[in-house]
């Protein structure tokens, strides 16, 4: 089969910037809230008191590798925190936008942040939604889910023992009411930067990452109680 002819060659194309397009709308798409908020579950506050010592940048990105092997061993609050202020804490403000650790397309941050708390003495087990406003993790599912996570990402046994897994999702309509189609390119670019300063912090802080791209797409959806405009594009896993 013709590279051309494949729906991810066709898609590039069509998405192409040229002079002649800019500004090029296939339909009007409405925006979407800025982020989601659950007000009414159980929230663990997070917080960070300092930014612990850690070993120099260009170290961290020297060793920097994916690593599946865990141990089934406690994460800490502190170090979830930590994590979780890499991959969305807020930086700054501008207008009404909410700056963040990591970059987004017109700074309209896309990417919803769940995590997936297997071990912890800390924490109870289960899954969590990170509140980016008020940096906390709200309680949507109780109960260790590594097990059935494992068995969502086609087997992949490292995510039940994995300390957390991070579960990133994308809220299309946030991106593609400004971008058109095009749109979709910077919604996989913004969850890159975020999983990167995510493997880089779990480096920094002594721990083991992985990052997992292999998923039942509809099944996981449906696992987090997504609707039809938001999906999950992207999984790490972080342990000890």
């Amino acid at each position: 089969m013709s590279l051309k002819k494949t729906k991810a060659f066709e898609f590039l194309i069509y998405t192409n910037l040229t002079s002649r397009n800019l500004g090029f709308r296939e339909v009007s798409v409405f925006p979407a809230a800025p982020f989601k908020e659950y007000p009414k579950a159980k929230k663990v506050k997070l917080s960070i008191n300092q930014f612990p010592s850690t070993p120099p940048f260009f170290e961290i990105l020297n060793k920097r590798r994916s690593k599946r092997g865990y141990n089934r061993y406690s994460i800490s609050l502190r170090e979830v925190s930590l994590l979780c202020y890499a991959a969305q804490g807020i930086t700054g403000v501008a207008g009404f936008y909410l700056l963040r650790t990591a970059p987004s397309a017109g700074a309209l941050y896309p990417i919803e942040t769940y995590v997936a708390i297997n071990f912890s003495e800390e924490i109870p087990p289960g899954i969590y939604h990170l509140e980016i406003k008020d940096f906390s993790l709200a309680l949507l599912k109780e109960g260790y889910m590594g097990k059935i996570l494992a068995e969502l990402s086609l087997g992949q046994r490292f995510l039940a023992t994995a300390s957390l897994v991070f579960i990133w999702s994308a809220v299309l309509r946030r991106t593609i009411s400004k971008y058109g189609s095009r749109g979709l390119r910077y919604i996989f670019m913004d969850v890159a930067h975020i999983c990167q300063n995510v493997l880089l912090a779990s480096e920094a802080l002594g721990l083991k990452a992985c990052p997992v791209g292999a998923f039942l797409d509809e099944e996981i959806n449906k696992f987090l109680e997504l609707d039809e405009e938001e999906s999950v594009i992207y999984l790490a896993t972080i342990g000890k």
